[in-house]
């Protein structure tokens, strides 16, 4: 297989690159057309590496691409999930080179080159390691077990239509384990595989005051400014521990062990980690907490986007009606995604003067998720990543959420294996996104040895 991969890998690497010059952005119906378009690329790559039947499903949103290959009812199945489409690339004039024009360049982390384009790492580079993993497993005659691809167009904007897709097609999607790549490792030289994921709770509020935009200079210190006042009511939602102050917030949450928080601390991931890749002076989180726990398995609340007023060039002395806000808290095992966000929305209104109207518009929200390192799945993974990194991989808890992936164990009774290839600083979600060379090959590398070991776990 690996001479296989090496005899292919720059077209490999040029099939990805046709695939990220597509924007597939989900969330701005303006690229509706090409997010269709490219679950029919997706389609067809599935059919190229070797499915034996492969279909666009329509959802009332965007599509979802299944595919199998079935070569023994006997024989355990893999059912792999991903996603096509991207998130937005603003701000566009942050990007070094244009978001939909992938370009390959070295990098200290990635002295090889990192493909820079939005969506190389979150999800179709990722993804399209499954496609061509799956190819080179059809090539060389090696693929031990059945495999089925469900991969999906609305991850960024909360997977609307995925569960209803799951609930109405359980035969169809049924398998022994789901295996998803939209997660990361630690460094290139120390591989990790994640075992829980925060959920999530995303809403906008909005805070209106006067019936109109009015003068600052006439009106201003008599009528409420909804700006400075959902400033203020934004600054109340943590105290000056970084606690989130909301009541009820915390009634939940798990707490861990002494001894499970010191296993957590063997990562080599410092406060200096995120200080030297992120340029900043100093962290800052909820006290009592490292970073790396407070990324991982302590809830937050963070500002999305603020908005309000004047933002055009030069100056405008204007006292608004309105100010906006998106809010998103991510959450921890046993905090349930409509709970909070319940409790958020009336906390938010309770705390509003009464110079102002307030509005909370949930959007939407997903599940914490935990995988067990005893089953296997996670065993089939471990052994993988270790025979191609040369070292066995680290647990870990991702900060990240992907809301369908307890779904899946609800609906389908399946557990998921999160073995993704990416970076922290691989910049997902930001402008300059890019994804290494080195981490695409070795996902297509690691791949099919998940597939054998899994195998051989199922048969004993």
């Amino acid at each position: 297989m690996k001479n296989y991969i090496q005899e292919n890998k720059k077209r490999f690497i040029d099939e990805l690159i046709e695939l990220l010059k597509i924007p597939s952005i989900s969330a701005d119906s303006n690229y509706s057309e090409q997010t269709f378009k490219t679950a029919e690329e997706v389609k067809n790559s599935l059919i190229a590496a070797g499915a034996d039947n492969a279909e666009v499903c329509q959802t009332a949103g965007y599509p979802i691409v299944y595919a199998d290959k079935i070569i023994d009812a006997n024989l355990p199945t893999v059912l792999v999930y991903g996603h096509y489409d991207v998130q937005p690339a603003d701000p566009i004039n942050l990007w070094d080179s244009p978001p939909f024009e992938p370009v390959i360049k070295a990098t200290e982390l990635h002295p090889e080159g990192a493909i820079f384009a939005r969506g190389a790492c979150d999800d179709k580079g990722q993804m399209y390691m499954h496609v061509k993993a799956f190819e080179t497993m059809i090539q060389t005659n090696s693929l031990p077990c059945n495999v089925k691809f469900m991969i999906e167009g609305e991850e960024e904007v909360g997977s609307e239509n995925l569960g209803t897709f799951v609930k109405n097609n359980k035969e169809k999607l049924k398998a022994d384990v789901i295996l998803i790549s939209d997660t990361g490792i630690i460094a290139n030289d120390v591989p990790s595989i994640t075992t829980g994921l925060r959920g999530l709770s995303y809403l906008e509020v909005e805070v209106t005051g006067p019936n109109r935009d009015l003068h600052s200079g006439l009106y201003g210190g008599t009528v409420a400014n909804p700006i400075n006042v959902l400033s203020k009511m934004i600054a109340s939602l943590t105290d000056e521990n970084n606690h989130i102050t909301i009541p009820g917030f915390y009634d939940k949450v798990e707490e861990l062990s002494a001894t499970e928080r010191a296993e957590m601390a063997k990562a080599p991931i410092s406060d200096e980690t995120y200080i030297n890749s992120l340029d900043i002076a100093a962290v800052e989180g909820e006290k009592g907490y490292s970073s790396l726990e407070r990324v991982s398995i302590r809830p937050t609340l963070d500002v999305n986007g603020i908005w309000g007023g004047y933002t055009g060039e030069g100056a405008k002395t204007v006292l608004p009606s309105k100010a906006y806000a998106k809010i998103s808290m991510r959450l921890v095992p046993h905090q349930i995604s409509d709970e909070i966000t319940e409790l958020f929305s009336k906390h938010f209104e309770s705390i509003a003067p009464k110079s102002v109207k307030v509005k909370v518009t949930p959007h939407h929200g997903g599940t914490p998720y935990v995988t067990p390192i005893d089953f296997a799945g996670y065993k089939a993974a471990k052994s993988a990543m270790a025979e191609t990194f040369g070292i066995d991989p680290i647990p870990v808890r991702s900060g990240g959420s992907i809301p369908i992936v307890a779904l899946f164990e609800e609906e389908l009774g399946l557990k998921s294996v999160l073995m993704g290839f990416g970076l922290d600083s691989d910049a997902i979600h930001s402008p300059n996104e890019h994804y290494g060379i080195f981490n695409y090959i070795k996902g297509i590398e690691t791949i099919p040895l998940f597939y054998k070991y899994f195998t051989e776990e199922f048969k004993n």
